[in-house]
């Protein structure tokens, strides 16, 4: 076991010294990110990307903190329960192995939220749009000309308005716009303008208003939904990772050394291996759903 830790910080040393004059961490962000260019799957690196554009990806120093924080844990945890330095090595590895796949997760919550923003702004703006043109197809040309809307839900109603051109309808690029982005607002509006299109109504602007009151309660809806979740999140991690802690107390009611003694039977190493995984699975399968689930859908 001392072998090889003495063999990790050899290893250490000799790369740090090979980098001398470029900051460390900045070196290992070079080599992981190489990495995840080669093998990371394109909706990744599209949400990856959205989130800078936003300002809102970790820096370097972020992700590396995550990283000593993230092994320092996996590893405390693991060295409170088996008081092993191997299998500390072991957790403290496979804690840091998860960061990747947080990282995702947090990346797909930015672009959802983002993606619902715009979609917030494409259907208030070819409302109002149609209340002065009196035709979809204009209304979009004139959201797209506003300059409100970015990629990609600029792309796909310039998208929309060549199907309606094209086929000289508008329910393909409709039903193109509704399949990409199920939300309710969404479907709702376009079900109105076709309505109004193919009925001609003379009088559509209650109709369109009672619609615009409509998208504001539900935007207000996912808003509040989205604090009440951010509470229940915070609550949740620390329930959680107090959850890892137990075994404390149960060090406090053996004593040291009875518990020390109990992990020379193989069934408490593996009760205690089921206890972090379970545990963990909770954990993770919680901040999933926290990230994937923003309500607007």
């Amino acid at each position: 076991m001392e072998l090889i830790v003495l063999l990790a910080i050899a290893a250490f040393v000799i790369i740090y010294r090979r980098n001398t004059g470029e900051n460390f961490y900045k070196f290992v962000a070079k080599e992981v990110g190489a990495v995840y260019e080669k093998y990371a799957p394109y909706s990744f690196q599209m949400v990856r990307e959205k989130s800078k554009d936003l300002g809102q990806e970790f820096t370097t120093k972020e992700y590396m903190t995550q990283i000593i924080v993230f092994g320092a844990f996996g590893a405390g945890v693991a060295f409170l329960y088996f008081s092993s330095v191997l299998w500390a090595i072991f957790y403290g590895v496979v804690a840091v192995a998860f960061i990747p796949y947080l990282a995702f997760l947090r990346c797909h919550r930015i672009y959802n939220e983002f993606i619902f923003e715009q979609i917030q702004v494409y259907t208030t703006n070819v409302i109002m749009e149609f209340n002065t043109t009196q035709s979809f197809v204009k209304a979009l040309e004139g959201v797209v000309q506003s300059g409100v809307l970015e990629a990609p839900i600029l792309d796909d109603v310039k998208l929309m308005i060549d199907l309606s051109y094209q086929n000289g309808i508008i329910d393909p690029s409709i039903k193109y716009f509704n399949e990409k982005y199920p939300f309710y607002m969404v479907k709702n509006m376009h079900q109105l303008f076709m309505q109004i299109t193919k009925e001609g109504a003379k009088d559509s602007g209650e109709s369109l208003e009672n619609m615009l009151l409509d998208i504001d309660m539900l935007v207000e809806g996912v808003y509040r939904d989205k604090m009440d979740r951010n509470v229940f999140y915070k609550k949740f991690l620390t329930f959680g990772f107090a959850l890892y802690l137990l075994v404390m107390l149960t060090q406090f009611l053996l004593g040291t050394e009875n518990y020390i003694k109990m992990l020379e039977e193989w069934y408490v190493m593996i009760v205690l291996h089921a206890i972090i995984i379970v545990n963990t699975y909770f954990l993770i399968n919680g901040t999933k759903f926290y990230n994937e689930d923003i309500g607007g859908e």
